[in-house]
Order: structure tokens, then sequence, then C-alpha cells
């Protein structure tokens, strides 16, 4: 069918966005409201909106005015009859949502498409409201409307295909992305982004870390655009609070349930950014500058000064072991690396060579000072060479009892006053530390690949460590050019424990058949503007990386959310391990 005329029930945030971007590709739209006044209110909304284009110089005075001539309002449901299709967009209370489609129903065409721009509630209980369930889908815009590329199309059992279709071709006409995805709360961005907000919270709520680490640790370490908390902000935490517990409703499972924080702040009033409140303090109502208030918990570090580090000791020879050499030589450090043969030595020292002429040969930096970085790294394969120094960062496979090995060998090496570093991604610090005779002075220092252009560490305190190592620790971490976040000695740490299981969810999204793997990784990229997919960002961490960190995760939580997946267990069984093995969940 051909879609000439759109209907939008409801002209607020939502709805004036999707009436705009509607008007802008050409189509005629006309809201209905509840009054007057709305009316009036959604069209100041529209003109504010277009208004801001034209003065960016993205649009023109005369196309201004032939957008606004292809929209209308009115307080009667009536205005809608001769509407091809008609995009609900009313609060989200099931009732309010129910009674508009009957209301629809009853006065559109039987030939009109009737859909929903919910964001979580379920669309076939609003399509059997109907006499058309086969003519109702959900298109789910996502905010704000005109700037968002994504829009979720949601299929019923009832949904007929030249109806998706049709819907899919619409949205495809006002330059959008459709992925299509069944019916079931939270459909693909919300499903996947919500328990990974929740997480989050329940990580402030337990003092695991502080609000400012955690979102810095998810924007530097794992490319988000914005933390996990200043994002539920943005949102509104009475909003978020609402979609979780649809979430919870649909699935009934302990994930979904709100965090008790969501509870206290929604009760004092503080919703985010919209009232100047919410995680973080903002300079006034809807503002996006954080001022200081004194509910941060920054700093878990009071010592009275700071041990100036010269040295830095690294153990082991790969990728990160490399990598942690080379930043710590180019901020000034004098680096010993200690290997196990001279094998492994000279494949150390042909890499740290490769990379830092590759830096040179892009320009960005002098080969002097290349020079200069090679020169104060030194190669040694006995580890007392390497345990003469101010710190030593241990880096070598996610062995336990190895580990154990190199801390007890570590500590009868170095001086007493020598800090020491475990590099694990996973592993209880504290275990190694208990191998040591100062466990005060034994921290996980988690850098992120690749070493020299990751921003960010994350500094792993145990029950023992004490804050003058911390101190000390992150004086060096800031000379190295990196950003330092502190945080419990939990598996995962901040990045893993919120990152893995939300591509654990999109595994099982894809292994349920409820989206393809492009679609999801679509929704999530273009949705909530992450760097890569879940999928796509799997493959190239390794399936296999994958499997193992969660089961670190499994074997630490006993959460059903960190049991792998398994089809992800299936994949590496069967060696489909993701870029570097030429196949993962997509061929390369």
């Amino acid at each position: 069918m051909e879609i000439k005329k759109v209907g939008v029930l409801g002209c607020g945030t939502m709805g004036a966005g999707i009436c705009e971007i509607v008007a802008r590709s050409g189509y005629k739209v006309v809201f209905k409201e509840v009054d007057e006044a709305r009316v009036d209110e959604g069209l100041e909304r529209i003109k504010h909106s277009i208004d801001r284009g034209v003065s960016s110089g993205k649009m023109s005075e005369e196309e201004r005015a032939q957008v606004l001539s292809r929209i209308s309002g009115s307080t009667v449901m009536s205005s809608l009859a001769d509407a091809d299709l008609v995009v609900e967009a009313v609060p989200e209370f099931p009732h309010i949502k129910r009674k508009a489609f009957r209301e629809l129903d009853e006065t559109l065409s039987p030939d009109a498409i009737i859909a929903t721009n919910t964001s979580s509630l379920s669309v076939i209980e609003l399509a059997v409201a109907t006499q058309r369930p086969e003519r109702v889908l959900g298109i789910h815009f996502f905010n704000p409307a005109p700037v968002m590329q994504l829009v979720e199309l949601v299929k019923t059992v009832t949904s007929a295909p030249d109806v998706v279709q049709a819907a899919k071709s619409f949205v495809e006409s006002l330059g959008k992305t459709p992925v299509v995805c069944r019916d079931r709360a939270g459909f693909i961005g919300n499903l996947l982004l919500f328990p990974y907000l929740n997480e989050a919270v329940k990580l402030l709520d337990a003092g695991f870390a502080s609000r400012e680490d955690i979102d810095a640790a998810m924007r530097l370490g794992a490319g988000h655009p914005i933390g996990p908390l200043a994002l539920l902000d943005l949102v509104g935490l009475d909003s978020c609070a609402e979609i979780l517990e649809s979430l919870h409703r649909q699935f009934e499972h302990q994930r979904y349930i709100p965090s008790p924080a969501f509870r206290h702040l929604v009760t004092a009033g503080y919703l985010g950014r919209k009232t100047g409140k919410g995680f973080y303090t903002y300079e006034e109502p809807d503002a996006p500058r954080v001022v200081a208030d004194n509910r941060s918990g920054a700093a878990f570090t009071s010592a009275e000064q700071t041990n100036d580090i010269t040295s830095v000791g690294i153990v082991g020879t790969g990728v990160m072991a490399t990598g942690i050499a080379e930043v710590a030589a180019a901020a000034g450090f004098d680096v010993v690396l200690r290997g196990r043969s001279k094998d492994s030595l000279r494949t150390a020292r042909e890499r740290i060579e490769k990379s830092t002429q590759r830096a040179v040969d892009k320009g960005k930096v002098p080969a002097e000072q290349r020079g200069e970085t090679l020169r104060r790294i030194s190669f040694t394969d006995t580890l007392e060479q390497a345990a003469m120094t101010g710190l030593v960062i241990e880096s070598v496979a996610e062995d336990m009892a190895l580990k154990k090995q190199i801390f007890a060998a570590l500590d009868k090496a170095a001086p007493p006053e020598t800090l020491l570093a475990t590099g694990t991604s996973s592993l209880p610090v504290v275990e190694m530390a208990a191998a040591t005779s100062r466990p005060d002075k034994v921290m996980g220092l988690h850098f992120f690949n690749p070493a020299n252009l990751m921003k960010l560490v994350e500094i792993v305190r145990t029950v023992a460590t004490s804050a003058q190592a911390l101190v000390d620790a992150e004086a060096a971490v800031i000379k190295m050019g990196k950003h330092a976040v502190f945080c419990g000695d939990r598996a995962g740490f901040i990045v893993n424990r919120l990152l893995f299981p939300y591509l654990n969810d999109a595994v099982k999204m894809l292994e349920e058949g409820y989206a393809s793997a492009e679609d999801i990784d679509t929704a999530m990229r273009l949705g909530c503007r992450h760097p890569m997919g879940p999928i796509e960002l799997i493959d190239l961490v390794g399936l296999d990386v994958t499997l193992e960190i969660l089961k670190s995760l499994h074997a630490e939580f006993r959460e059903d959310a960190f049991k792998p997946s398994p089809l992800l267990d299936y994949m590496v069984q069967a060696g489909y391990l993701g870029r570097k093995a030429g196949q993962g969940f997509f061929a390369y």
C-alpha cells in the first residue's frame, strides 16, 4: 500500500519529533491532542525545533515554510480519518494506549495501519484492542526523532507481512534505518541497554566504585559516548525505572528489578537533568553542565603525600606487556622488561620497535623521542632485575597458579617499598596479594588493549591495599598519560563486569532468533551510539576470550546473567573464534 497522509496521536516530545521528520520527508501530517492549549504547545515545539535547523544552516527559510505547511493540529479524532498510517505517541500507560487504539480503530479506514511508538509495552496487547490486529505493529522512533537514525519495527504474531513491508518502506523514505524485531518488552535497544544501566546503579549502590569512575570507565574502556549513570540522568530516572518495571513484569527476572537507588532518588524528586538533580547535580533543570555536590565519591585514597616512582618493571612479553612497557618508557620511566627466554625477549623488542616506528611514520612522535623511549627499556630474563624497580606490573597469562608463583618470587626479590601490581582482567587480585608478605602494597592495574592507545586504567584495590599504595599507583598511571579509575576487587572490575553480560544478552537474543546479528548491531550503534555493535565486538575481542570472562564472572557471582550462552560455547568448540580465526558470528 502507498502511504500519503500520516497521523500522529499525541504531540509531546516524541510526537512533535515524529511530525517534524515526517513533514520534512514530504508527507502531509496531522496530529491530534486533547485540547487547543496542547495543540498550540505541540506546534510551538515543532516550530522551535525547525527554527534551530534554520539557525544552524541545515534548512532554508523556504524549506521551513514548506515543512510547516504540511503540518496541522486538531483536537478531534476524526481529523485522522483519512490517514493511511497513524503513529500513536501518548504516555506509556497501557490503559491510555488501549483506549486510543480502540478509538483509532473506529475512526480509520479498514486499510489504514495503526502503529505505536511505545518503547517498552507489549504491542500485541494494543493490537487486540482493535478489529484489525493484522494491521498493527510497533514503529519505535528514538529520541530525538529528527536526529536519531534508528527505528525499531516491532511485528506481533498477527502483523501481516505486507504491513511490515509497507512500514519498512515508509521508515526508509524518512531517511531512517529500520531494524525488524519481534514483540517483546524492550525490543532490541532497551532490552540490551537497561540491564546494563541497572547493573551500573547496583555497582554504585554497593560502593564498588564512584559515579565518576563508573562513567569514565565505560566511556574510555568501552568507547560509549556517555557513561551509564549520566545516561540515566539524561533519559530521566522515573522513565528508566518504569522501563525496568515493564521488563520485569514480562520476564520476571531479578536483574530487571530497579536498584533501590532509583526509588530513593525518584521519591526525592531527583529525576535527572530535567529536574537539575539525579545521580549528578546540574547547573539548572535541563542544563547539561554538571556542578559539584556533596554526593561525589570520586576518591578512595587519602594519603598525605605521593612517593615518586621513577622505574617500572614489567613481567611478561605478550602484547599487553610490551604495550605497557612502551607507554611507561614514553612517559619517562626507566623500564625493565622480563621474559622467560631469549626468543620471547627478542619478539618483545621487535614488537616495541615496530609499534614506536608506526607512531613516527604517522607523525605522532618525533624520531628523536622514539629513540629516547627505546633507550629507557632494558630487557632481562631474570625476575630479580625487574623486581629492583619502584613498581612491578605482572602481565602474564591468566593462570592463577602461575601468577601467585610470580608474586611470591617478586616479594622475595623486590625492595620492601616496591609496589606489586597485576594486569589481570578478571582474576581475584587478593589471591596474588596473599602470596606475598606485603599485601598492603599489592593492587591491580588493568590496562586496556592496545595499551598505547586506550586511555583507561582500572586501579583495583583489595581489602588489604593501603591508601598510600593507591595514591602512588595513581600518580604513576597519570604520569603515563592515562585516566585512572578505582574499583573493588571483584571479577570483571568495572568495564568487564558491565560490558560482558550485555554482550552475553546479545548472543542470547541471536540464539533465540529474536533478531538478526546485523539488526542487533545496527540497533545498538544507531540507537545507543555505541562505536560497535555487540556481536561484532565479540568477534573483535574473540569468542574464546568472551567465553572465559563470562565463566569467570559466573563463577564469582553465580548469576544467570553471567552464565555464557550455549551458542557461544558451541561456536568456540567449533573453532569460530572471531576475526582472528576468520570466522565468528560474521565471516571475514
